[in-house]
């Protein structure tokens, strides 16, 4: 009976250990699964900032508190569970499913390119209803768009992450996962807060009771925001177009291998390696964004007649 006790106890204390020497590598998926996002992160920060642009200063934080409070349980309750789903009865559902996702990001950057150069810019929907609508609804509007586009970049980023854990221990997994989520979540919308609010710290800093130095910084950093906020809007929208291409070149094995090769043959060039892949990602966004674009409007053209047939 002893012994039978003690063996019993020998077998928990392995597997304690084993599953103690199985945690110990979470910290180091948790930092190379990040790495593997930070295009998609560049993305979500360089995007999130526009959703707050002509609202009331007052309410900035309190709605970039409100998307990223979605976005976090978006990514803890929905998009990690759903991964895990996926991965353990339908894997092979996971890769279409992100080219999808993909596919609207390049959507989204092309519309965006495609204002910046058209010659007569059509007015949003949303400059055309500002007359008509309260702060309140614009503000539930914007925070509406912002995690509609962040629950895309969450599902890539949770999907990414859970590439990174197949064959791990289900603890592992589920451990790593979730560490990911909040990490990314707290670093992106503190970020994001941070330069929103830039502006107000500069109008603190820039008041009499400081030191003449601290005055002129800022001062600088008050005039060097918007110069900023306008340089950050064409990274997102670049950054949008180049993970958009990414994700689904990778989906192919033709365009993945083609991608292999280009930083392959300049593998000695880092730097020029990283900027030859991300321009031609972003190229390839822009043509996958135009033919989405022209599938859009032929489906609305199809649909709007049947309608229009329907209610005659």
């Amino acid at each position: 009976m002893a012994s039978g006790f003690f063996a019993l106890l020998d077998d928990i204390s392995a597997l304690v250990k084993a599953s103690a020497a199985s945690l110990d590598d979470v910290p180091a998926q948790i930092a190379k699964t990040t790495g593997k996002v930070s295009g998609i992160v560049i993305d979500d920060t360089a995007v999130t900032p526009k959703y707050v642009v002509g609202l009331d200063p007052s309410r900035e934080l309190s709605i970039i508190y409100r998307i990223a409070k979605k976005s976090l349980i978006n990514k803890l309750f929905i998009l990690s569970p759903a991964a895990l789903v996926l991965g353990y009865f339908a894997p092979w559902a996971i890769t279409p499913i992100l080219m999808l996702g993909g596919a609207y990001l390049c959507f989204e950057g092309y519309e965006k390119v495609h204002g910046m150069f058209s010659q007569h810019p059509e007015v949003p929907a949303e400059m055309e209803q500002l007359q008509t609508i309260t702060p309140e609804e614009l503000e539930q509007e914007r925070v509406a768009g912002a995690v509609r586009t962040d629950i895309i970049l969450s599902a890539e980023i949770m999907a990414i992450a859970y590439s990174q854990v197949t064959g791990q221990p289900l603890v592992n997994q589920i451990a790593v996962m979730l560490a990911v989520a909040v990490f990314i979540t707290v670093a992106v919308y503190g970020f994001v807060g941070l330069i929103v609010k830039a502006d107000d710290i500069g109008v603190h800093l820039a008041q009499d009771k400081f030191h003449p130095g601290t005055q002129k910084f800022g001062h600088g950093l008050v005039q060097f925001m918007p110069h900023f906020l306008n340089l950050l809007s064409y990274v997102g929208t670049a950054a949008m177009l180049w993970v958009g291409a990414e994700i689904i070149a990778h989906g192919i094995p033709f365009t993945a291998h083609l991608l292999h090769d280009l930083e392959v043959s300049l593998a000695h060039l880092p730097i020029v390696a990283w900027l030859a892949k991300a321009l031609s990602c972003a190229l390839g966004g822009l043509l996958i964004g135009y033919v989405v674009e022209k599938l859009v409007l032929l489906a609305k053209k199809l649909f709007g007649k049947g309608n229009k047939e329907q209610a005659a």
